[in-house]
C-alpha cells in the first residue's frame, strides 16, 4: 500500500510540474511582441540606373579615295595617331603621270599665251582671240590643279588625333574608290547615350535651370564606376513612340583613355524626390512578383495590404501606393503571423529605425 501510495504521489508531482510548466510557456508565448514601425516621409534622393551605350567624340571611316595597290602602310592596328600623320599610300605612279602630262600641256598654253599677247599688244590679232588664248591657259591650269588633287588622294592622313582599329585591307591590296582601309576614334571624350521614360524627362526638365547641368556617373561593365564624371548635355529631339523614352547623351572626358568606341555601362542619375514614403525592405514580402507589407490597425490586428514600389535602394523601398505616413507595419516577424491575427507589439519609431539600415539616404 506504501508503495502504490509513493507511486500517486510521483505521478502527481511529474502531472503538476508538466502542467505548470506547459502554462508557463503558453503564458511566455503569449507575452511575445512584435516590431512595429511606420513609414518615415522626407524629401530624398535616389539614384536611377539605365543601360547605355557608349560612342567615341568623333568616330570615322577611312576609305580610299582613288583605286590602285595598298602599297605602303605606315601605321598599325590600335595605334595612337595624331592630326596629319600619314597612313596609307596608294600607288601613285599613274597619278604622278597625269600630272606631268597636265603640267606640260599647261606649260604649251602658257607659251602660246604670251606670244598671242604680245601679238595683240601690236594689234595683229584681235582682242577675242586674245581671249580664247587665256581661256585655254585657265583650263590648262585648271587640268594642273585636277592632276594634284588625285595625286594627292593616294596619300591619306589622319583628319584628327585617335586611334586606329583593325585593317579591313592588307599592304599589297588593290584597292576601289570608296573601299574600307580602317576606322579612326577620337576618344578624348565619350558621348554616353541612355533613354529616360517620359515621366523622369519631364521631372527633369522641370527641375534642370533651378538645377543647373545635370551630372551623372557612368558603371561599367566590369561593375566598377568609372572615375571621371559626365554632363548631360544634350537630349534628342523625339519620343520612341514604341517604348515611351528619350534619348539623353551625357559626355565624359576620358583622360587614361579607358573607355573605347561601342562598350557599354549603365548611367547612374540621382533623381530627387519629395515628400517620399520610405520603408525598410525587410518589412516587405512578395506573392506572385507582388509586394506586400503587413498593417496592425487600431485593434492590433495584422492585415495583408499590396504596395507600389516606386524606387528600390539598399535596403529600403520608396513605396508609391497602398500606404499612409501614419501607418503601422509589422518589421519583423512576418513569417510568424497571418492576415488577420491579432498580435502584442512595440512601436519603434522609423527615424530610429531607418538609420540602422545598411544605408539610408538623407
Amino acid at each position: 500500500m506504501k508503495r502504490t501510495f509513493l507511486l500517486m504521489l510521483m505521478s502527481l508531482v511529474v502531472w503538476y510540474c508538466t502542467t505548470s510548466c506547459s502554462k508557463h510557456q503558453e503564458a511566455k508565448e503569449e507575452k511575445v511582441k512584435f516590431l512595429v514601425t511606420s513609414p518615415l516621409q522626407r524629401d530624398t534622393t535616389i539614384t536611377k540606373e539605365y543601360v547605355a551605350q557608349i560612342h567615341s567624340i568623333q568616330h570615322i571611316e577611312l576609305r580610299a579615295l582613288e583605286k590602285g595597290y595598298l602599297q605602303k602602310i605606315f601605321v598599325d592596328e590600335g595605334q595612337q595617331v595624331k592630326q596629319g600623320q600619314l597612313m596609307f599610300q596608294i600607288m601613285p605612279l599613274l597619278y604622278q603621270a597625269e600630272l606631268k602630262k597636265a603640267e606640260a600641256e599647261a606649260k604649251f598654253v602658257g607659251i602660246e599665251y604670251q606670244n598671242t599677247k604680245k601679238l595683240a599688244d601690236k594689234n595683229v590679232v584681235s582682242a577675242n582671240e586674245l581671249a580664247l588664248s587665256q581661256a585655254k591657259l585657265e583650263k590648262a591650269r585648271a587640268e594642273v590643279s585636277l592632276a594634284q588633287t588625285h595625286l594627292g588622294f593616294t596619300t591619306i592622313r589622319a583628319p584628327f588625333s585617335g586611334i586606329m582599329d583593325h585593317f579591313q585591307a592588307r599592304l599589297g591590296s588593290l584597292v576601289d574608290e570608296g573601299d574600307l582601309l580602317t576606322t579612326l576614334s577620337d576618344n578624348s571624350k565619350m558621348w554616353v547615350y541612355y533613354n529616360v521614360p517620359e515621366a523622369e524627362y519631364l521631372a527633369y526638365k522641370t527641375h534642370a535651370q533651378a538645377a543647373g547641368p545635370l551630372n551623372v556617373r557612368l558603371r561599367m561593365a566590369n561593375n566598377e564606376v568609372f572615375d571621371q564624371p559626365g554632363v548631360v548635355q544634350t537630349i534628342e529631339a523625339d519620343f520612341n513612340n514604341e517604348t515611351g523614352n528619350i534619348a539623353f547623351r551625357a559626355t565624359f572626358p576620358n583622360p587614361k583613355g579607358l573607355l573605347r568606341n561601342g562598350e557599354t555601362g549603365s548611367v547612374l542619375m540621382t533623381v530627387p524626390l519629395k515628400n517620399a514614403l520610405i520603408i525598410p525592405q525587410k518589412a516587405t514580402f512578395e506573392v506572385l512578383e507582388k509586394k506586400f507589407v503587413y498593417v496592425v490597425d487600431a485593434k492590433r490586428r495584422v492585415h495583408q495590404t499590396e504596395v507600389t514600389v516606386g524606387a528600390e535602394m539598399p535596403d529600403l523601398f520608396v513605396v508609391t501606393g497602398g500606404l499612409k505616413a501614419g501607418d503601422n507595419i509589422l518589421l519583423e516577424g512576418i513569417r510568424k503571423v497571418k492576415d488577420g491575427d491579432k498580435i502584442d507589439f512595440k512601436y519603434e519609431d522609423p527615424k530610429a529605425v531607418i538609420p540602422h539600415l545598411k544605408t539610408y539616404s538623407e
